[in-house]
């Protein structure tokens, strides 16, 4: 079975950061792409980042230049971190795995920024 748990959400203050995690079960970063996703209430879910296999990593331009997605394949981990944050970064955060038979959700974790 494939596990995805995303954590490192939490309250900030505008300008502040966070540093979310997507942790997997088992090794499937080095050969899948990986995506940061997230929900705003009352939105649809947009791609926030997106790191391939390859190491080739794509931004929502309206995060360029404040979040960084990365991975440590050894640990099986993606990491997103995220910069300058504003209110409108607000949402619960998910993590999907690019596997060839289907995609791999994790359950959220929730980022609140505040004014």
């Amino acid at each position: 079975q494939v596990q995805v748990v995303e954590s490192g959400g939490g309250l900030v203050q505008t300008g502040g950061s966070l540093r979310l995690s997507c942790a997997a079960s088992r090794s499937l970063f080095a050969i899948y792409a990986i995506g940061w996703y997230r929900q705003a209430p009352g939105k649809q879910r947009e791609l926030v980042a997106r790191i391939s296999s390859g190491e080739t990593m794509n931004y929502a331009d309206s995060v360029k230049g404040r979040f960084a997605i990365s991975k440590d394949n050894a640990k099986n981990t993606v990491y997103l971190q995220m910069n300058s944050l504003k209110p409108e970064d607000t949402g619960v955060y998910y993590c999907k795995v690019e596997a060839s038979e289907r995609d791999y959700w994790g359950q959220g974790t929730q980022v609140t920024v505040s004014s």
